[in-house]
C-alpha cells in the first residue's frame, strides 16, 4: 500500500510539474523500475509481475511511455529560435546615414487612401485599432470616437474627436520614418515610401504622450512601457525592415535580439487588418484622396494636407499652439 501511495504521488508530482507529459513520465520511470527489478532479480513486484519475462515485456512498455511523454513535453520547452528571430537575421547591419534630405513629404501625402476605399489611413487604422467606434459621417469612415485598449502603455484610453482630444491616441509609425530614411528609405521609389508610411504592419494607434516619448526612435533607444507587447513590437519592426529593404544598426540588432530571447515562437506579422500596397520599383502611379479643409474655422489639428489645401502655415515644435495641433503624427510637425 505504501508503494502504491508514492506512485500515486509520483503521477501528481509529474502532472503539476510538467503537465501531461511530466505525467506521463513519472508512470513511465515508475513502471520501469518495476519492471527491471523483476527481470533482473526474478522476484514478485509490488505490481505482482512474476518472472523475468513479464519483467522484460513490463520495461519495454514503460520506455515507449517515456518517449511519449517526452514527445508531448519537449515541444513547449524549446529554445527560442523564433520566424521573428531568423528574420532578424537576414537584416543587413550597417551605420545609421545621414538625415541630410529627410522631411514627412518624402513619404507622399499624410494618410493618403492608398487602399481606394474611401477613407484615409489615419481612420483605417483608428477602424483597426480601436473598439466600439462611433462616426461622424454616414460612410463610416471618419471615426468620431471609441476605445484603444492600447498596447504600447497597457491603458484604456477613450478616444473624442476634437481639438483637445484627438492628440491623447495617434498613429504610431512604428519603423519611425526618420529612421527608415536613415537606414534605407532614401534609396527607395516613392511609391515604395509611400507604401511603407501607409503600411498597416507599420502603424499602430497609440497613446500620444508613449508617441511624443518614442519620436523617431529605434528598438535600441525606445520600447513599449508594456513589456507584453514588446515581442509583438519588435516582430513587427523586423518584418516592416525586411519588407522595404531596411538595415539596423548593430544597437539596435542587439537590442531586438535580446527582447525575442524571451518570446517564444514569435512569428513576423505579415497582415494588420487592412490592405496595403506592395512595394513596387516601377513609377506605378497611386491614387489619393485628401480630406477637404474644414468650413468652419477651427483649428487644424488632424491632416496637415487639409491645412496645406487651405494655404496655411505649418507650426512647427516651439511655436505657439504646436501641442494643441498636432497631427498624429511623430514628425515632429503640427498644423495652423
Amino acid at each position: 500500500m505504501i508503494l502504491i501511495g508514492l506512485a500515486l504521488l509520483a503521477v501528481v508530482i509529474g502532472l503539476v510539474s510538467g503537465g501531461l507529459g511530466g505525467g506521463i513520465i513519472a508512470v513511465a520511470l515508475l513502471v520501469l523500475a518495476t519492471g527491471l527489478y523483476t527481470a533482473v532479480t526474478g522476484r514478485p513486484s509490488w505490481a505482482r509481475l512474476t518472472g523475468r519475462k513479464a519483467g522484460m515485456i513490463t520495461a519495454g512498455i514503460a520506455v515507449v511511455a517515456l518517449l511519449a511523454g517526452a514527445a508531448i513535453t519537449l515541444p513547449q520547452q524549446s529554445a527560442p529560435d523564433t520566424a521573428a528571430l531568423a528574420e532578424l537575421e537576414t537584416l543587413p547591419i550597417k551605420g545609421r546615414a545621414p538625415k541630410t534630405g529627410y522631411s514627412r513629404e518624402e513619404f507622399g501625402p499624410a494618410w493618403a487612401d492608398v487602399d481606394r476605399n474611401g477613407c484615409d489611413t489615419r481612420n483605417d487604422i483608428l477602424t483597426r485599432d480601436l473598439t466600439d467606434v462611433v462616426y461622424t459621417d454616414p460612410a463610416n469612415c471618419r471615426v468620431q470616437s471609441g476605445t484603444l485598449d492600447d498596447p504600447y502603455t497597457g491603458t484604456v484610453i477613450d478616444f473624442r474627436r476634437g481639438q483637445d482630444t484627438s492628440s491623447r491616441v495617434q498613429i504610431d509609425h512604428v519603423v519611425a520614418l526618420s529612421d527608415a530614411w536613415q537606414k534605407g528609405a532614401q534609396q527607395l521609389s516613392a511609391a515604395q515610401r509611400l507604401a511603407l508610411a501607409n503600411d498597416p504592419r507599420n502603424l499602430q494607434a497609440a497613446d500620444g504622450p508613449a508617441n511624443r516619448q518614442k519620436s523617431d526612435g529605434d528598438a535600441a533607444t525606445w520600447l513599449p512601457p508594456n513589456r507584453e507587447y514588446r515581442c509583438e513590437y519588435v516582430a513587427r519592426q523586423i518584418s516592416v525592415k525586411a519588407t522595404y529593404t531596411l538595415w539596423v544598426t548593430q544597437a539596435e540588432h542587439d537590442a531586438m535580439a535580446d527582447i525575442l530571447d524571451d518570446c517564444g515562437d514569435t512569428p513576423t506579422p505579415t497582415d494588420q487588418g487592412t490592405p496595403s500596397i506592395p512595394p513596387s520599383s516601377g513609377p506605378a502611379p497611386v491614387e489619393t484622396q485628401e480630406p477637404p479643409a474644414p468650413a468652419a474655422p477651427e483649428p487644424y489639428y488632424e491632416n496637415c494636407d487639409a491645412v496645406r489645401a487651405a494655404g496655411a502655415a505649418p507650426i512647427r515644435e516651439g511655436q505657439p499652439g504646436f501641442r494643441s495641433r498636432l497631427d498624429g503624427n511623430n514628425d515632429g510637425v503640427a498644423c495652423g
